[in-house]
């Protein structure tokens, strides 16, 4: 194909979530690499030209974002009114389950050491974690992950892609017991 990046831009810009690298190959009849660099020279453009859009990386796929450099004008067209942001608590909880993936609302608690039905609940409306299965143990709890909603919003490909856990900012006795959590004594 002769306007391959083109045809990626175009898919890609159509699609408005994560498209896979495989299916682009797929359905363009090209190679993987060839996405790749396809993608690639289109990045290489947007961010040449200062484009209003970017392409991420993430799940093994791309997507076309618009550029955090220009929300708020994009948020002032569209009138769309903010979200609040996420609480601390909150915060903790979706921390705990994205460094812990899989994981039950029960073990949440019990590293958080309090309730976390309202943190979990939001976490889950917002789109930010959803249920993956349940654990086979007692009352079959539900287990959570992170979602690619999650992935968008810290700008991460993958789970994996997380930044380490640095005990050494944490004061002596919670990282004792977040060292405890995290190796799961």
């Amino acid at each position: 194909m002769t306007n391959l990046k083109y045809a990626i831009e175009g898919i890609l810009f159509a699609a408005g979530e994560p498209v896979k690298a495989a299916k682009l190959a797929a359905v363009l009849d090209c190679s993987a690499d060839d996405v790749e660099n396809a993608v690639n020279e289109l990045k290489d453009e947007y961010e040449r030209d200062k484009r209003g859009f970017n392409i991420i990386d993430i799940l093994e796929g791309y997507q076309i974002c618009s550029r955090p450099e220009y929300y708020s004008y994009i948020q002032e067209i569209l009138g769309e009114q903010r979200k609040q942001p996420l609480s601390n608590a909150a915060m903790e909880a979706l921390a705990i389950i994205a460094y812990k993936q899989p994981i039950t609302r029960g073990q949440i608690e019990h590293i958080r050491g309090v309730n976390s039905d309202g943190c979990v609940n939001r976490l889950y409306e917002r789109g930010l974690i959803e249920e993956k299965g349940r654990l086979d143990a007692p009352g079959r709890p539900i287990l959570y992950v992170t979602t690619d909603t999650f992935l968008r919003c810290f700008g991460l490909k993958d789970p994996r892609d997380l930044p380490p856990i640095d005990l050494d900012s944490l004061n002596t006795d919670s990282a004792q017991g977040v060292q405890m959590e995290i190796e799961g004594k």
